[in-house]
């Protein structure tokens, strides 16, 4: 079994059986919901296969040192980014390719770079790997770009993908790998990892993470509380049971704040609606219980179709997201939307 993963044992089996068979497919593709360990099994797999695992998860791109070059990257120009496409190597023949820029997309210089270092022959052993982390984010040209690699791949190259849905990927690149969807793991597996890692709040992180081991490791519980207080000011104008003016200086604080990403705030709203939608139709459990007084006063105030409407008007925005719309205009936008409603 691969040493300490967590969750979706179909998938390690499916491998594994694989690894055990000399069969193991060329291109791959994992696909679940975020922090369910997609990049976490590829390098897995990677270290089964090249050795020297403690190189390969250097590269792991929840790594402080890897989220400083990665937000560095977006002061540099659009010019700068394509001359030095963004990869990750500790080792030579296990090679990351992220999101990259203000919008975080897989890029055409990336996907080039992948075309051309595809042909290299292994450092050592008889095996590259290639991790595509994020190929959902590539747009439609990058990812026609990335098609011609995957069209025939050299037989000393596996190209591992991942991608929260593995419907936003062009169908010529769905059909070209093998494919393993990541479920959310189970609260009993949650709470056993928890345990095993010794979080801090526990239950929180359990209920927040939904399901994603990778997610209760990274919350930052008191940028999340920041970034709830201000999701909640936002519904609470919007329901009208706060004036618009209370929600001005919310709205002026995050316009200061460049380094918090509109992703972020949609991420923390998707919660909230959720929990109002429970709370409303009476079934199920909230993830937010620290503050179940608050969103039952509110969700006693709204009604279905108010709910209905705000995740459809949620969703708009975070398909324009990667248009880099300007996030207090969005948000401002959002509400004078919804009190109409």
């Amino acid at each position: 079994m691969f040493d300490d993963f967590w969750g979706n044992p179909h998938v390690v089996q499916a491998l594994e059986q694989m690894l055990a068979q000399g069969r193991l497919a060329q291109t791959i593709l994992f696909s679940g919901p975020e922090g369910v360990g997609k990049a976490t099994l590829a390098r897995r797999l990677g270290a089964r296969l090249l050795g020297h695992g403690e190189l390969i998860d250097q590269d792991d791109l929840s790594f402080p040192h890897n989220l400083e070059t990665v937000a560095g990257r977006e002061r540099w120009t659009s010019e700068k980014r394509n001359e030095d496409p963004l990869l990750f190597s500790t080792h030579p023949d296990f090679v990351t390719f992220a999101p990259d820029g203000p919008l975080r997309q897989i890029s055409i210089p990336q996907t080039r770079l992948i075309k051309e270092s595809a042909q290299y022959l292994p450092h050592k052993g008889a095996r590259r790997i290639f991790l595509i982390d994020h190929v959902d984010r590539a747009n439609e040209q990058a990812a026609n770009s990335l098609l011609k690699t995957l069209e025939e791949p050299p037989d000393h190259l596996i190209l591992i993908m991942t991608a929260e849905n593995a419907y936003d990927l062009l169908p010529t690149i769905r059909s070209r790998a093998v494919p393993f969807h990541f479920t959310p793991l189970a609260r009993e597996e949650m709470s056993a990892f928890v345990r095993a890692r010794a979080l801090d709040e526990p239950e929180r992180r359990i209920a927040l993470a939904a399901g994603s081991p990778g997610l209760a490791v990274s919350l930052d519980l008191e940028t999340y509380d920041k970034r709830r207080a201000a999701m909640l000011a936002l519904l609470k104008t919007a329901a009208g049971v706060a004036p618009f003016s209370a929600w001005l200086p919310v709205s002026e604080a995050l316009g200061r704040s460049k380094s918090e990403k509109l992703d972020f705030y949609l991420k923390v709203l998707y919660e909230l609606l959720r929990d109002l939608l429970i709370l409303r139709e009476g079934a199920g459990e909230i993830r937010n219980q620290d503050i179940r007084r608050e969103l039952e006063a509110l969700a006693a105030k709204i009604e279905f179709a108010w709910i209905r409407k705000a995740v459809a008007q949620v969703d708009e925005i975070a398909r324009l997201v990667r248009r880099n719309i300007q996030k207090t205009i969005a948000l401002d936008a959002l509400i004078m939307e919804l009190r109409a409603a």
